[in-house]
């Protein structure tokens, strides 16, 4: 489905399990290639230690990377979630950002590898900084993307 980044970011400012981790989407670029997230430190997203839960910062990435590609590429490709890691860094102490963004070389490069109808694994990292943007957590995504045969036809 095709939306505006401004609903876009409504929506997902909207979803239950984001308001729940506290988790803000601050914006989306018209072109779909980027997508900034943060988080502050509260109460209901610490850990035992009084840091942010791992969980929570993960979720700051997922599922935005496979959503955003979604959005750029369109009907014509199955994009999924392939697999994550995430590499905690230091404690997470205070509002934390996270900037997801897209190039036009990782757009180029997987038109390039689908063409065909290949299946194509397109590797991103993105760094969750805090507020005087030391390296909190590094994510790397893995995404599962393929070009539908009738779009191969056209």
């Amino acid at each position: 489905m095709k939306l505006s980044p401004r609903l876009f970011k409504l929506m997902l400012n909207c979803y239950p399990p984001y308001i729940g981790a506290g988790v803000k989407v601050d914006h989306v670029s018209q072109d779909w290639q980027q997508l900034q997230v943060s988080m502050p430190l509260r109460w209901y997203n610490r850990n035992a230690v009084g840091t942010h839960f791992g969980g929570s910062l993960y979720s700051m990435v997922d599922p935005h990377i496979m959503l955003l590609l979604m959005q750029i590429f369109g009907k014509d490709y199955l994009i999924w979630d392939k697999s994550a890691d995430i590499e905690f860094i230091k404690p997470g102490q205070s509002k934390v950002t996270a900037v997801m963004t897209i190039s036009d070389e990782d757009t180029q490069n997987i038109r390039d590898n689908t063409a065909n109808g290949d299946k194509y694994f397109a590797h991103f990292t993105v760094d969750i900084v805090d507020a005087s943007e030391q390296l909190v957590s590094r994510v790397r995504k893995v995404i599962y993307i393929r070009k539908k045969p009738q779009a191969r036809a056209k």
